[in-house]
């Protein structure tokens, strides 16, 4: 898709496609400062706070694998709009909760949204932008993602300022952290509305035999000459594969064996969340009072390592196409294992006085603050938006759908397993300890990403192979 194209017309899209990415980051990140409300309301224990807060994992994986398909089915575009509509659903549900079990429907509801935008904008992005940028305009959708989570972490940290803490009471005698989630609908409602505005995939159109309708919308990007051009070179990179996508596609036909790029797009995925990135953002708040800082500078420090992510992701959409992707993730694993294994020293000093009160002694609060924002910086310049643009753009067309359904899932599988796991890992074994694990996957990443990952930058779809 390379020479001329019509660069507001994809700037549109993009900027619409990926208002999924903002609510998939506004939906994970409202969490973190409503934890003390839901724990009162509910009277949860630990165990409790874990299973409420995981609640929306559950949905996240199921909605990432059954968009990945689903998307195949009804279009990318359809599949958005329905993300949109759980986004609203789950809003209002999870502010008007009077129960710990309706809360958590409420957030598998959203978990589903979340898991559906976050497999099908990047898939959508890579499919309607020319290759030579495709890298920077996918990574967008982590610009946005970073950009809902800040943007819940700045209205939990306004409500809870405004309403004098995020229990006490506020609007119409509701706590504030029931309007933490029901603010979210402004978002999701704009969502909704906005993909009213754009046009389907050209490949799902050519892969659903709609030819026609996919030249159509190829001319409105690229101009009448080169539609022709890649409808025809769409159609023939599916010539051996007449049928419509299905899951039994992942398996190579004369091996019968799982393909090896799905294992690759696999370990992307898991490697992104075990890493601990999630804890960060869902537990900020949590983890900083842990050590010893107060709710209001715990959720303070949650809108620094917000605005840290976002300059981080700006450097990589000016980097992702002119170095690629694999020295981006090559440098984000190094980085990341220096910055945690530092994180872990510093925890390893806490201290707890007479009255129980944890801190961190001398030098050592300041060294954590600065070594785990330096640790979201390597994150957001590498693993946090490159592993979205590869499991967007690595995959042959005829297999996209399926394989993104699956490395989306354990990708959320993954994200479950940490996240619900690090309530009980703070008291035993302990935060230094926890972090030392997220140092060694780190670690490995490395190494994983040096012996499987191969380069796409500037590669058109239709040359992907696997």
């Amino acid at each position: 898709m390379e020479g001329r194209h019509n660069t507001g017309l994809i700037s549109l899209i993009v900027a619409v496609a990926t208002i999924g990415g903002f609510m998939f980051g506004y939906d994970s990140g409202v969490i973190n400062g409503t934890q003390k409300g839901i724990e009162a309301a509910f009277d949860l224990g630990r165990l409790g706070i874990g299973i409420n807060v995981g609640a929306i994992l559950v949905g996240s994986s199921i909605g990432a694998f059954t968009a990945g398909r689903l998307a195949d089915l009804i279009g990318r575009r359809n599949t958005m709009m329905l993300a949109a509509v759980l986004f609203l659903v789950s809003a209002v549900m999870a502010g008007a909760a009077g129960s710990s079990a309706i809360f958590i429907i409420a957030r598998i509801i959203g978990g589903l949204g979340v898991g559906a935008a976050s497999v099908t904008s990047p898939v959508y992005i890579s499919e309607v932008t020319p290759a030579s940028i495709r890298g920077r305009l996918s990574s967008v959708q982590q610009v946005m993602i970073i950009s809902g989570l800040t943007g819940a972490f700045v209205a939990n940290f306004a409500l809870a300022r405004w309403a004098g803490g995020s229990t006490a009471e506020f609007w119409l005698g509701f706590p504030a952290w029931r309007w933490m989630f029901w603010l979210q609908v402004v978002p999701a409602a704009i969502y909704l509305v906005a993909l009213l505005f754009i046009p389907e995939s050209p490949r799902y159109l050519v892969v659903r035999g709609r030819d026609a309708q996919a030249e159509t919308v190829l001319a409105r990007l690229f101009g009448a000459e080169t539609a022709r051009r890649k409808v025809a070179d769409i159609r023939a990179s599916l010539a051996g594969d007449q049928h419509k996508p299905r899951l039994s596609d992942l398996r190579d036909r004369t091996t019968g064996r799982i393909r090896p790029i799905l294992w690759v797009g696999i370990g992307l995925a898991v490697f992104q969340q075990l890493v601990g990135i999630n804890v960060v953002f869902y537990y900020g708040a949590t983890l900083w009072e842990a050590v010893g800082f107060t709710e209001d500078n715990a959720l303070q420090i949650n809108i620094l390592s917000g605005a840290l992510s976002i300059g981080a992701c700006l450097l990589t959409i000016a980097l992702i196409d002119k170095i690629g992707r694999k020295p981006l993730l090559l440098v984000g694993s190094a980085g990341m294992t220096v910055t945690l294994a530092t994180v872990a020293w510093a925890f390893s000093t806490a201290v707890t006085d007479a009255s129980g009160a944890v801190s961190l002694p001398g030098n050592s609060g300041i060294i954590a603050l600065v070594a785990a924002n330096l640790y979201v910086v390597f994150f957001n310049v590498s693993w946090g938006p490159v592993m979205w643009v590869m499991l967007g753009e690595m995959f042959p067309n005829q297999i996209r759908g399926s394989a993104l359904a699956v490395s989306g899932f354990a990708q959320w599988i993954a994200n479950a397993a940490i996240s619900v796991s690090f309530p009980s890992l703070v008291v035993s074994p302990g935060l230094a300890i926890t972090y030392m694990g997220y140092t060694a996957a780190a670690f490995v990443s490395f190494f994983f990403v040096r012996a499987m990952v191969h380069e796409t930058r500037g590669r058109e779809l239709e040359d992907m192979v696997g």
